[in-house]
């Protein structure tokens, strides 16, 4: 099921990831996994935490995007330009003496190469030094929505230029919040890390692959809480909307279940395994493809 997104007129960890939030809207009964204790998962309430570090990744993946165009041009001496953000994107620059503040914005409404749709402003802020080996970047939001769900809060990345690998590398740490269409709320704060190994300075947004790792705790409705922390390393393609492979395991109260996103196909399908050892295909958020 191989699905790459063409270009149109930017969730190109993976991430995780990691971080942000989401509440359901799940018009249809909520299933209930059954894992041989006493306690139980909804997958409704999977689905929207899966769905939160979607959110929390790509706005992430945004900022380092802007910021990556800025660092190549300047290091390089080169003309480099992403083609990940669309034309309906407006980036605006100030800079002080010390730093750059950048203004990401959508407007009231603009979809990405991979079929996302976003809205409002991303506010991206670093020091101007774009020598510097090491980079903290600075995010916040201001009237932000993502496929419907508006968002709020921040994040700061520990960016590395390269590093034992050669790869550009990012350390996040997340703390969102949102509210879905039918009035729930959640939260999702983490920490991730993501390794850029392959497209870096292509210029060719559906070329960039990330692998991600870390853990987040995601609270949905009726407070409830899981920890999420990769086992295996989340396989983020730009190209296509979901996680394409990677293992999670996702613990709530002393239940724990691992998420397998899969063996490369671009979709939303994942595979559970309950304490018990049974297996399930489930689809992830309100999208099936």
């Amino acid at each position: 099921m191989k699905n790459c997104f063409k270009k149109l007129n930017f969730e190109g960890l993976l991430i995780l990831t990691i971080v942000l939030i989401v509440s359901c809207n799940n018009e249809e009964s909520p299933e209930i996994i059954e894992t041989g204790k006493t306690e139980t998962f909804e997958v409704a309430q999977l689905q929207a935490s899966d769905e939160s570090e979607l959110i929390s990744e790509e706005i992430i993946n945004i900022g380092e995007d802007v910021y990556t165009t800025d660092e190549i041009q300047a290091t390089s001496k080169g003309s480099y330009i992403s083609d990940y953000l669309p034309e309906c994107v407006t980036i605006t620059t100030v800079v002080t003496s010390t730093s750059k503040e950048k203004t990401i914005d959508f407007g009231e409404g603009c979809e990405l190469p991979n079929g996302n749709f976003l809205s409002g402003i991303i506010k991206l802020s670093y020091l101007k030094d774009m020598e510097m080996a090491m980079k903290t970047l600075s995010f916040s939001l201001e009237n932000f929505t993502f496929n419907e769900v508006s968002v709020e809060g921040n994040a700061t990345v520990q960016r590395m230029r390269s590093n034992e690998n050669g790869n550009p590398q990012s350390d996040a740490v997340a703390n969102f919040t949102g509210e879905w269409p039918d009035g729930g709320t959640a939260s999702f704060t983490g920490n991730r890390t993501r390794e850029w190994i392959e497209g870096f300075g292509s210029g060719f947004w559906g070329d960039n692959v990330f692998l991600i790792s870390g853990k987040g705790t995601y609270t949905g409705k009726f407070d409830n809480v899981f920890v999420k922390e990769t086992i295996s390393p989340l396989r983020r393609e730009l190209s296509c909307r979901f996680l394409v492979s990677g293992i999670l395991e996702i613990s709530r109260n002393d239940t724990t279940v691992s998420l397998d996103f899969g063996d490369g196909s671009c979709d939303s399908k994942g595979i559970l395994t309950y304490p018990n050892g049974e297996t399930e295909e489930i689809f992830l958020r309100r999208f099936k493809n």
